[in-house]
C-alpha cells in the first residue's frame, strides 16, 4: 500500500469568540474498515467532553462503507449526547456523492 492511502488523522483544539471548544479531527489517506475504527476510538471519548467536533475531510482519499458507518455512528452519538456538535467540512464531491446517495446528507446537515 502507498504510504499517501494508509489512514492518519490530526487533532487541532480552538476556541470560538464565545470561549466554546472546538476540536477539528484532519484526515488524511484511506478511512476503510481496516482502520476506522481508530476514528471511533479518538472521535467517540471526545463527544462525551461536549463542543464542537468538526471532522475535515480535505485529504480523505477514499472512503468505503465501513467509514461511513462510523461517521454516521459519531454523528448520531454526537446527536444523542445533546451537547455536542459533530460536522463534517471539506467534503470531496466523490463523498457528497456518497453521502446523497445513501440519504444521509440531512442527517450530516443536522448541527
Amino acid at each position: 500500500m502507498d504510504s499517501n492511502e494508509i489512514f492518519r488523522y490530526e487533532l487541532a483544539e480552538s476556541e470560538d469568540a464565545d470561549k466554546w471548544k472546538t476540536i477539528t479531527v484532519t484526515c488524511h489517506g484511506r478511512l476503510t474498515s481496516q482502520n476506522s475504527h481508530e476514528i471511533e476510538a479518538v472521535v467517540k471519548p471526545l463527544i462525551q467532553n461536549g463542543g464542537t467536533i468538526l471532522i475535515d475531510l480535505t485529504d480523505l482519499l477514499y472512503l468505503d462503507s465501513s467509514g461511513l458507518g462510523t461517521l454516521v455512528t459519531l454523528k448520531v452519538s454526537a446527536i444523542n449526547k445533546g451537547y455536542c456538535k459533530l460536522e463534517l467540512v471539506n467534503l470531496s464531491p466523490k463523498v457528497k456523492q456518497m453521502l446523497s446517495l445513501t440519504n444521509l446528507t440531512q442527517l450530516f446537515a443536522q448541527k
